[in-house]
């Protein structure tokens, strides 16, 4: 089981039906069911393309992302890998080992030394490929902060902003859009100098599958500008709280000192697996337990989020309303908590005067937040308002559902396909 406290939380018929329609959708995102859809020993095969493997000198793996072990692990039990390099989260065991993979284990969501470290190795990884050899990419959200190379600006500053914009409710698009400004790797300049051959294989964890957002396009292109950049600051008011060196080198890019980040991809990038796979598999089990089901995405404010949910809820008894995607948040406390616990609790401050539900919602890769826990289930039990309306201002609905026994634990999943949720009725 993926996850780890299931038998705590298996309290009632409901609940059970819950978690095991959620279990389906962590499944779903797991790379070894996802690889071999592409990968034979022979060939990989997308998109309508395909690449013998037998023309290549050698095959490398540059795998970096929240499920950079695991996809790498699939990867090479289909075809011989020569060697390659893997970053993934500090905390995060390898599923991985053995010589011929060099693992690092990086900051996020802040990137860190080892950040640096990583990147300036795969650098100098890539340098070494000849023609007629291949890599290939093996992308996954969360290789923003795990790969860093500040451009003319320090890592401190860098850490500095990521933070703020990690607090201020912009959008992952956003975020990512001005992280390629201010790096010497991101927006597919990792690629530009390489003699190989290469290919990226992107699990997505943005909106409408944005190459260029996942893992702020590092072997993609860029289709963002300077002035974007500059226009975001200033939409989340943070002008005043980010280092001039920061602001200045902005300006500069906007007044053209600087070049823009690519915007031609040199390598062809495919997305291998989406949020959808995961909704798809939990409608296939939804349905197996005798529900009537409706799928749905949801992005944008937590607080608009919440209200879509509400508004479709069914009317009718035996409904199971199954959504995915990634809500953004505005931490505004110290508290304890994600966006999948709060939008939890959110839907259950709405639901306190409706027929008895159960309610879910989980990040497929396994940490919420800032939390240890994935995510959160409960029943609309009778809470009054004034409590949960406290724990939300202090972004606290970690400790809330903690104190409920209501927290899902799966630790690190190795994968990551934004978020999965239900409310079942």
């Amino acid at each position: 089981m993926i996850i780890q406290n299931y038998e705590e939380l298996a309290t009632s018929e409901k609940k059970i039906d819950c978690l095991k329609i959620l279990e389906e959708g962590l499944k779903a995102a797991d790379p070894e069911n996802i690889i071999p859809k592409f990968v034979t020993p022979e060939e990989i095969k997308i998109n309508g393309k395909t690449i013998k493997l037998n023309k290549f000198s050698g095959i490398y793996t540059v795998a970096f992302g929240k499920a950079g072990d695991s996809m790498t692990r699939a990867l090479n039990a289909i075809i011989p890998i020569k060697n390659g390099i893997i970053v993934i989260p500090k905390g995060s065991k390898s599923k991985i080992k053995g010589k011929k993979f060099q693992i690092f284990n990086s900051g996020h969501p802040k990137p860190d030394q080892t950040s640096v470290k990583a990147a300036k190795e795969v650098i100098k990884f890539l340098q070494n490929r000849r023609e007629g050899e291949l890599v290939i990419y093996l992308v996954s959200g969360g290789g923003s902060s795990l790969l860093a190379i500040p451009d003319d600006i320090t890592l401190d500053d860098k850490i500095y902003v990521t933070d703020l914009l990690l607090k201020s409710g912009s959008t992952i698009q956003e975020f990512n859009c001005i992280r390629k400004h201010l790096s010497k790797i991101k927006g597919g300049r990792l690629v530009e100098n390489t003699k190989c051959q290469g290919i990226g294989l992107v699990m997505s964890d943005v909106e409408g599958d944005d190459l260029s957002s996942i893992a702020s396009g590092t072997t993609y292109m860029d289709d963002t500008t300077f002035l974007e950049a500059l226009n975001i600051i200033n939409k989340y008011k943070l002008k005043n709280k980010i280092p001039l060196e920061i602001l200045q080198r902005l300006e500069d890019g906007f007044k053209g000192k600087i070049p823009e980040t690519p915007k031609k991809a040199l390598i062809e990038n495919y997305i291998i697996a989406n949020n959808k796979n995961c909704l798809d598999a939990m409608e296939l089990k939804a349905k197996e337990l005798g529900y009537k089901t409706k799928t749905m995405q949801i992005f944008g404010n937590i607080k608009d989020a919440t209200q879509k949910i509400m508004e479709n809820i069914s009317d009718e008894q035996k409904t199971c309303l199954i959504f995915g995607g990634e809500p953004t948040v505005e931490v505004i406390g110290k508290g304890s908590g994600g966006r999948n616990q709060e939008l939890v609790l959110r839907i259950l401050k709405n639901a306190q005067n409706m027929k008895k539900i159960a309610i879910a919602s989980a990040g497929t890769d396994g940490i919420d937040g800032n939390s240890l826990f994935a995510g959160a289930i409960i029943e609309n039990i009778k809470i009054d308002e004034s409590i949960i309306k406290e724990f939300l201002k202090n972004s606290d609905s970690a400790r809330f559902f903690q104190k409920q026994k209501c927290n899902i634990r799966t630790d690190f999943t190795h994968t990551n396909l934004m978020d999965i949720g239900m409310v079942l009725k």
